[in-house]
């Protein structure tokens, strides 16, 4: 019965063609818009680590002294070295990576090559591990290496592209800010969207392309670029000056692989805390949070908030565009009154027509929903002409293709519902007396 359902859908929809155009227009509308908008969305508030996120997280401590006391204010969003350094050594998690950002000069032996910067990550050996970044060639350091303030670095695969034509340089001498160093690892192409591990350089920009063990990064006191937060007399910034140990400015993330590691560890940053405050270093009261990944993006709200009211707008849209489907098919369904009374008495059941007219309110959301797919196509071809950091990012995959054509084709037959239902109301003798 599908099939000759269908027939007969395609042979309607062929009579009235400008009605059908202007139904297919309006669902095409509203999808487009509202595709576009979702798209980013997805895209901007999605797990940057699928199937690992749930195992990392981002421990919290309070290090402040009592100035500007507010019961119940959450932690600062980095860490001191010197409390970096405690838990890092400490090892109750099962990784761990201490890390801030920077940027450094690259020196190339290639004369054609002018000195140029680029953005660096200052970190410890579990980064790549814990993050299951993926290599290109080589490998990352070791925790042997941090502790010998090595001189190794990993790049990054554009900058291995640019220095050496993508070919393998693990071996090969990099010089940065003056100094030697031998890179041992090459990034494959690797931009967790969004830049979850330090939100302070951008929640949306590109992975670094120069990764240094942290220690050494601070024995030649490369440049610091991220965020610093000071309290008391404590003073810092960028530059060469270190910030000092009344400031925080460094990321610090956990591995836990179960629930009741989480629970050790949290138990671990409250009694490492009242410690603290023992030894004197801390004032306040033990105020630690161990969040998750995603529920450290969900508290620094990374998605930007033009992003969520477009997208809130773009729905009011498509609720609009569902609205005038109904009309367009309610005006079509009864205009067949006479057609469908006929169909009744010759032995149709309410049902049958029922079927038949939502499945012909199917075909208009597929045909919808095509129309839809390629607006979203142009308008995400024009979100990545923005100047936005998350536009290069605005890229359609199959999940969102297939959801697509499942929100044209669900919202069309609900839309359809009401018409059809109208439609079936029809007094089968009325019709045939008026015709």
């Amino acid at each position: 019965m599908f099939t000759y359902y269908l027939q007969l859908a395609l042979r309607s929809l062929g009579r009235n063609k400008a009605l059908t155009a202007l139904m297919v227009l309006a669902v095409a509308l509203g999808i487009g818009a509202s595709m576009t908008t979702l798209i980013v969305f997805h895209v901007l508030s999605g797990d940057p680590l699928p199937g690992r996120s749930a195992q990392l997280y981002y421990p919290q401590v309070d290090p402040r002294d009592n100035g500007g006391l507010m019961p119940g204010k959450d932690p600062p969003g980095q860490v001191t070295l010197i409390d970096g350094r405690n838990l890092l050594h400490a090892r109750h998690a099962d990784r761990q990576a201490l890390m801030t950002g920077g940027s450094v000069p690259v020196q190339p032996d290639m004369a054609a090559i002018d000195p140029f910067y680029v953005d660096a990550r200052y970190t410890s050996a579990d980064f790549f591990p814990m993050f299951a970044v993926p290599f290109r060639y080589g490998h990352g350091w070791t925790a042997a290496d941090d502790g010998a303030k090595a001189r190794q670095v990993v790049i990054g695969h554009e900058l291995n592209n640019r220095l050496f034509g993508g070919r393998d340089s693990v071996g090969r001498q990099l010089r940065l800010a003056g100094t030697s160093f031998r890179i041992v690892g090459v990034l494959d192409d690797w931009r967790p969207a969004p830049h979850f591990y330090d939100l302070n350089m951008g929640a949306y920009d590109s992975a670094e392309q120069v990764f240094l063990p942290l220690e050494t990064a601070l024995a030649l006191r490369l440049d610091h670029d991220g965020s610093t937060d000071c309290w008391g007399n404590g003073s810092g910034g960028v530059g060469t000056g270190l910030p000092s140990n009344s400031c925080v400015w460094l990321q610090f993330w956990v591995q836990l692989n179960d629930s009741a590691s989480a629970s050790a560890y949290r138990d671990f940053l409250a009694r490492y805390s009242q410690q603290q405050r023992t030894l004197g270093r801390f004032q306040r009261a033990p105020n630690v949070r161990l969040p998750s990944l995603m529920q450290w993006l969900d508290y620094n709200h990374v998605v930007p908030d033009d992003v969520r009211l477009q997208t809130g707008l773009a729905f009011g849209f498509l609720l609009v565009c569902l609205v005038n489907t109904v009309g367009l098919m309610l005006a079509k369904f009864m205009r067949r009154a006479g057609e469908l009374g006929v169909r009744r008495a010759l032995g149709a059941s309410r049902r049958a027509v029922f079927e038949q007219l939502l499945i012909e309110s199917g075909v208009i959301g597929l045909v919808g929903g095509i129309g839809g797919l390629l607006l979203a196509l142009l308008g995400l071809w024009i979100v990545r002409q923005r100047a936005a950091s998350y536009a290069g990012l605005a890229q359609l995959d199959p999940q969102m293709l297939l959801a697509t054509f499942l929100l044209a084709i669900g919202a069309t037959l609900v839309a359809g519902l009401l018409p059809a239902w109208r439609a079936c109301q029809v007094t089968p003798a009325l019709q045939l007396k008026s015709n």
